[in-house]
């Protein structure tokens, strides 16, 4: 884990709901005390070394891998992984190919295209320069960051009607999150969930929507930074998650749809796949993400509590496919 997310020994007088280690406390907590396995405890912040001799000297079966970025780069994280491939260390969540295909919501995109899975029409505008859409666009569209996860750079502003506004959109994206930007055409509609657990044998949890309860009707109804983050904002707009009211082929059609995406993209553990569904009923994918959120009581741990599978056998879950994932060896 983050060396500044390692939850303090005595959490007396703290409330861990409300804390940043949140994630780290659930996982270690539920893993050593009531899973009852033997766990050092790693903070990792931006040198391998100390990896290298926990493995040494602790000898773990398996990493329980939490980091979500190394030197603060989102992206470098898929680099820890295959570091511990090549200490030949078993871990959870997803492989480094899986993460490199799904971080890159371009290349993701391209990809599923090609197996012909629906997602919004895109362009990537990289860093320093000007958009120029083609004529299969239409407004409105949103511009997101290429790579940055967790809703960062996103907000009501985000959803562009003229190409004024999407120059300076764009111009954001580049100068305040730093990187290249994607103008997606913006499809209204549904915001929903699909919580994938396995490696070649794939259970899908219950679809997970996002609902907007008290959200005006001249807001757009996006999971924007705020709408993740700010616990005031989401009571006062009424925002919050839960079990999609689905009729039953609809509710299959989108767990096809979710392990198409999740082989497609070679991921393995654990993924969340983020989709739109509009009017007459059609999927788009947006995204998938690798090593979701996986606090108790948050989206996927409360899909798969719904399928029967309470945090503890999730956990186990989780740990038992880290095991049995073999990288591809080749030669």
């Amino acid at each position: 884990m983050h060396d500044y997310l390692v939850p303090p020994a005595d959490v007396t007088g703290l409330d861990p709901l409300t804390s940043p280690w949140r994630t780290e406390y659930d996982v270690l907590s539920t893993v050593r005390d009531q899973l009852e396995h033997d766990v050092h405890v790693l903070g990792v912040k931006d040198d391998l070394a100390g990896i290298k001799q926990a493995n040494e000297e602790f000898k773990p079966h398996i990493a329980f891998n939490l980091l979500e970025a190394f030197h603060e780069v989102g992206t470098f994280d898929q680099n820890v992984v295959a570091y511990l491939e090549l200490l030949r260390l078993a871990y959870t969540g997803c492989n480094p190919r899986g993460m490199l295909l799904a971080r890159d919501k371009a290349l993701s995109k391209k990809l599923l295209h090609y197996h012909r899975i629906q997602v919004p029409e895109f362009t990537v505008v990289r860093m320093g320069r000007k958009p120029r859409l083609s004529s299969r666009f239409k407004f409105p569209v949103i511009v997101k960051s290429l790579t940055q996860e967790a809703s960062i750079g996103i907000s009501q502003a985000s959803v562009i009607d003229d190409e004024t506004k999407l120059r300076e959109r764009v111009q954001f994206i580049h100068e305040s999150v730093k990187t290249d930007a994607i103008v997606e055409e913006y499809i209204e509609g549904r915001e929903l969930y699909v919580a994938v657990l396995g490696n070649q044998r794939l259970q899908v949890f219950p679809t997970w929507e996002m609902k907007f309860a008290n959200m005006p009707d001249d807001q757009h109804r996006i999971a924007t930074e705020r709408v993740k983050w700010n616990s005031k904002y989401q009571k006062r707009m009424g925002i919050s998650t839960g079990g999609a009211d689905l009729e039953p082929d609809v509710e299959e059609k989108v767990a096809r749809l979710g392990r198409r995406v999740y082989e497609t993209l070679y991921m393995s553990g654990y993924a969340r796949i983020d989709l739109r569904m509009d009017a007459k009923g059609n999927m788009y994918v947006l995204e998938a993400n690798p090593n979701p959120q996986i606090a108790q009581k948050e989206d996927f741990a409360d899909a798969a509590a719904r399928a029967g599978v309470d945090y503890p056998a999730l956990l186990q879950r989780i740990l038992s496919i880290g095991m049995r994932w073999e990288p591809e060896r080749l030669g």
